[in-house]
């Protein structure tokens, strides 16, 4: 089989990118070889693939080309980073994904509807945080009844009984970070200063 290794496919680009370079600098092998220190026939033979690219040659070639070493190498092109948000609707919520790969950590943004309002405790292995953007977020945790607004974060073991939702007025708007072993934040929830917490009507 000759199909050749992500590793072994990007070292056979090295000697003909060098030989680009060299040309673009108008550099003959007998002046690089001057500049890095590096005989002629060793820069010959790493242009023509018959000597392997290693770290002691390929430095003093990218000080002589002042160009950074993974101009040299070929560094793989990074993709693009953008999620594309598609949002669905779960249990009434909608809900946009702002990850798009599987991971232990996962984010997104869930509007809950006004009707919303009757609490449902769940529980579930897991850490969730959570950041109310707009509207009045009812969030209840072990019994405990707490009201929160815009600016307002939390978070919370999700292997207690947990449930949160609109108090009933209007639409909330919540950014969500959820762990699924665990992963903790360190933004405590805590009730609004000065405010009442309501109690649990289940």
């Amino acid at each position: 089989m000759d199909e050749q290794s992500p590793i072994a496919a990007t070292l056979a680009q090295v000697g003909p990118r060098l030989k680009r370079l060299r040309a673009q600098r108008g550099l003959s092998l007998s002046a690089l070889a001057e500049s890095t220190g590096i005989s002629k026939s060793t820069l010959s033979r790493l242009e023509t693939g018959r000597r392997r690219p290693s770290l002691e040659l390929l430095l003093p070639i990218a000080q002589a080309h002042q160009v950074p070493l993974d101009e040299l190498v070929g560094a793989p092109e990074v993709g693009d980073p953008r999620v594309r948000c598609r949002p669905r609707v779960h249990n009434g919520r909608t809900v946009i994904p702002l990850t798009g790969q599987p991971g232990p950590l996962q984010a997104w943004k869930s509007i809950i509807p006004a009707d919303q309002h009757r609490p449902e405790p769940v529980t579930h292995e897991g850490y969730e945080w959570l950041y109310v953007l707009s509207g009045r977020l009812r969030l209840i945790v072990a019994g405990r009844d707490l009201i929160m607004g815009p600016g307002e974060a939390a978070e919370f073991d999700t292997r207690l009984p947990h449930w949160f939702g609109s108090t009933g007025g209007s639409p909330v708007e919540v950014l969500n970070l959820f762990g699924g072993q665990g992963e903790r934040i360190h933004v405590r929830a805590r009730p609004r200063s000065g405010g009442r917490e309501p109690r649990d009507d289940r």
